[in-house]
């Protein structure tokens, strides 16, 4: 079973001068996106959509809370395995505040506590403890992925309290309702990708490597072979002056030489030595034109403003962290 499963991913390698060195098994995981996005399409969106009409807005609320706390479970070991006692301390006291007294976790006592939310996984972990992502996978149901983070949200599963849950009904009804309320959230960020993507497989991939980088180095990936600094600003290119001429003429190394007019036709040259006439402004007259060999004022180089990073992803179907 697995040596078939690995003869399907070789074959859809990817290979050309066009292929992404992160995405070797593009046209295996496109045939994938395609799947998720049939069955998105097909049963997901809607049970989503009669999900976000008719469910009454606090009661959707509800159930985000109740696993956004037992999120933060797992968070708490997450920040504790990357060396982050003090996170790892505040999301314990999230878990805590809002078992006791929101009810089970149905109310967010913390956030307005002042306690911060985090969104640890051990993804981000093997990442911390420098274990690269390696290619780009498409997960049936699942969404976008790496082979790192596969990893990592099978061993996220065993530290969510909700897997641990009898009888068996129970915990497959806690899943579908996860899953139908994490779609329901994302239905505005997904009809503005559908809209605004070209290429929705490209800027989904893109989009969610470059937010699990930034999550993995907290908001400061290191800089991208020189390319850009550490928070993603491209940086300005700065103007040059223009450098005058010397007293014998000579112009300084790297300097640029300005080519005059030619007269026009009929006209005498001017005096080089002599000062130029300043005619008059007429303030009925239009501004006139300057002739096009005329030397124009230097132009300001503008700087590039920085590209934030990405900080949501929308998932090909499913992607709840």
């Amino acid at each position: 079973m697995a040596a078939a499963a690995a003869a399907v991913l070789l074959a859809g390698c990817a290979t050309g001068p066009t292929a992404n060195p992160k995405d070797p098994l593009e046209p295996f995981n496109r045939e994938v996106s395609k799947i998720n996005e049939d069955f998105d399409k097909g049963i997901l969106r809607p049970v989503a959509e009669l999900y976000a009409d008719y469910m009454p807005t606090p009661v959707q609320r509800a159930v985000e809370n109740f696993f956004s706390n037992v999120s933060d479970v797992y968070s708490a070991v997450n920040n504790l395995l990357q060396g982050k006692p003090t996170r790892a301390a505040e999301d314990s006291m999230r878990v805590a505040m809002n078992s006791v007294l929101g009810l089970g976790g149905l109310i967010d006592i913390a956030t307005p506590a002042g306690l911060p939310k985090y969104k640890e996984d051990f993804g981000q972990t093997l990442g911390v403890w420098g274990v690269p992502p390696g290619p780009y996978l498409v997960l049936p149901l699942f969404g976008p992925s790496s082979v790192r983070d596969t990893g990592g949200m099978l061993v996220d599963r065993q530290f969510d309290p909700s897997a641990y849950l009898y009888p068996v009904s129970l915990r497959n009804s806690l899943v579908g309702v996860r899953i139908v309320a994490g779609r329901a959230q994302l239905l505005g960020a997904s009809n503005l990708l559908e809209q605004a993507a070209l290429d929705k497989y490209s800027f989904l991939r893109d989009s969610y490597l470059q937010r699990r980088q930034y999550l993995v180095y907290d908001g400061n990936p290191p800089e991208a072979d020189g390319d850009a600094d550490s928070d993603g600003a491209v940086p300005a290119v700065p103007a040059v002056p223009a450098a005058p001429a010397d007293a014998e003429g000579e112009k300084p190394a790297g300097a640029t030489t300005a080519t005059p007019a030619a007269p026009a036709p009929g006209t005498q040259p001017a005096d080089a030595s002599a000062p130029a006439a300043t005619p008059p402004a007429d303030a009925s007259a239009p501004a006139a034109t300057p002739p096009k060999g005329d030397i124009q004022p230097e132009s300001q180089t503008l700087p590039v403003p920085p590209v934030e990073p990405m900080q949501r992803i929308v998932p090909g179907v499913i992607r709840i962290r």
